[in-house]
């Protein structure tokens, strides 16, 4: 299995759905503007979203892989359907308890999460409203994770990466069909979540069956594999989860600001999550499972090597495209959201929100390429502790920050939160050699920092202004940041051409 092509593979499968997501933001934007109507939905789907993340994408895949993959490699199939099948049961269980409480604790939680809007009875009411509905999206989407994990395992990348691709489907027909229905349009996009999360589930099943692997509702109270993943995702929710953790009090914080932060935090939010999704979750995925069969084989030169090689194609991808998100904030956010109700006002906040939540975008992506390297021995207290001291720190940075810097300084506190739980990531990894660097990184950094800034220089001067994207049409924003954004890419890979980096070198075979 060479990893390159199928690091390439899943990030062109999440491509699709990240474009297919900006298509439903810009609708969002077009049809709903920034208010207290968007505010609402924001608070109401982050808490879902959020649980997603750290349940689903978060503490349950990096618990639950490391221990399916160890199955597959030294026990027999039946053995492993039984894990598979006594997993979905008990996570199953759980999260229907665990959802029927959300429903019915929703105006607390929002007394949690949003606690300014208790201000507004009107606000405060609608996002309740909406938290109802899209709450059982957590059920839904934990069980598509957890389908994902196993198929991911075996080898079919591929179909849980265009799996969230449903989700934006979901989003565009209820904006574009159910909303001018409904007398709170709003509303459609609550039911558009609840949609989504019944049609990311149904379209994996079949996959699932295809393998033998379509799991069967049954408890066996003595099983020790499927407690062993239920015991690590305790822990396991802090170790890689930190960042959306730090998104919801970030809205608590933000809930006290003028309307339409939360708003300008989601819409920049959304832009970083673009490369984190095609490079982060993409080199997550692969790495995960790799590194778990090369920790049951006993493989330490491998396991270290392959680190390496997320590490460096980390650096290679992510620091351009954190330069570019930076450089090209105003000309992306006009250019997407500049429509209908999304006002001049609106693209300036979230421009500033963007450019500092830029700063930490190679932390956030290093934390889902180091983090793996524990949760694939199974070592879920490193990540913990790293986790806490660095949540901690960012509580720290949002109050030192919200009064000068406003909502930018809670995207800022994020960024630099992600930055330290990476760098905490890495020592620990050196500190407990499971990590080696290999040769040659220094002449490897000094020609990646000339290429981004070639590239830094080639799009200062080719976007001009801010203010100029804003008097343009959008069909000449569209071309122009095509133009722009195609330059800039062509400049930094041509010196990189140039200075004797080859697609080869990046060449690499995983275990089949």
């Amino acid at each position: 299995m060479n990893l390159l092509r199928t690091l390439a593979t899943v990030s062109g499968m999440t491509l699709v759905s990240r474009i297919l997501g900006f298509v439903r933001d810009i609708l969002i934007a077009r049809i709903f503007g920034v208010g207290i109507a968007t505010d609402a939905f924001f608070v109401a789907f982050r808490i879902p979203n959020l649980l997603r993340r750290i349940f689903a994408e978060g503490a349950f895949s990096q618990a639950f892989v490391p221990i399916l993959s160890e199955y597959k490699n030294t026990r027999s199939e039946s053995e492993t359907r039984e894990l598979v099948d006594h997993v979905t049961t008990l996570l199953t269980i759980a999260l229907f308890v665990v959802t029927l409480v959300g429903v019915l604790a929703s105006p607390w939680l929002i007394y949690l999460s949003a606690p300014g809007f208790s201000a507004d009875p009107q606000k405060f009411q609608l996002t309740v409203d909406l938290l109802r509905i899209t709450f059982p999206y957590i059920l839904f989407i934990s069980l598509v994770a957890l389908a994902g994990g196993v198929l991911n395992t075996y080898g079919k990348f591929s179909v849980p990466a265009v799996t969230p691709a449903f989700l934006n489907l979901s989003f565009i027909g209820c904006a574009l069909w159910l909303a001018p229905l409904m007398e709170q349009p709003i509303m459609s996009l609550a039911w558009a979540v609840f949609i989504g999360g019944l049609l990311q589930l149904a379209f994996q099943v079949p996959f699932l069956i295809r393998i033998r692997m379509m799991p069967r509702l049954r408890l066996k109270i003595g099983e020790s594999g499927a407690w062993r993943v239920m015991k690590q995702m305790g822990p396991a929710i802090f170790g890689v989860s930190v960042g959306q953790i730090s998104l919801l009090i970030n809205t608590i914080f933000a809930s006290f600001l003028i309307t339409g932060s939360v708003s300008w935090l989601y819409y920049a939010d959304r832009l970083m999550e673009f490369p984190a999704g095609l490079l982060g979750v993409a080199l997550g995925t692969v790495l995960l499972p790799s590194l778990s069969r090369h920790y049951v084989d006993n493989s330490v030169e491998e396991y270290s090597r392959l680190l390496d090689w997320g590490l460096r194609l980390t650096v290679l991808l992510t620091l351009p495209a954190a330069l570019g998100l930076a450089i090209l904030s105003a000309p992306l956010i006009s250019t997407l959201f500049y429509h209908g109700e999304f006002s001049a006002n609106d693209v300036w906040m979230t421009r500033d929100a963007l450019v500092a939540y830029s700063i930490g975008l190679l932390g956030l992506i290093l934390v889902k390429v180091l983090a793996p390297g524990f949760y694939a021995r199974q070592n879920i207290r490193t990540p913990v502790k790293i986790a806490l001291i660095t949540l901690a720190s960012t509580q720290v940075m949002n109050i030192a920050f919200i009064i000068p810097l406003r909502h930018t300084g809670l995207a800022l506190a994020i960024g630099l939160g992600a930055c330290l739980n990476a760098g905490l990531l890495y020592y620990k990894l050196r500190r407990h050699q499971i990590y080696q660097p290999q040769p040659g990184w220094k002449i490897f950094l000094m020609k990646v920092l000339l290429a981004l800034a070639v590239m830094g220089l080639s799009l200062w001067f080719a976007a001009g202004s801010d203010a100029s994207w804003l008097i343009r049409s959008p069909s000449e924003r569209a071309m122009l940041l095509t133009g722009t954004v195609v330059m800039g890419a062509f400049c930094y890979f041509l010196m990189l051409w140039l200075l004797g980096f080859r697609l080869r070198d990046f060449s690499r075979r995983g275990m089949e």
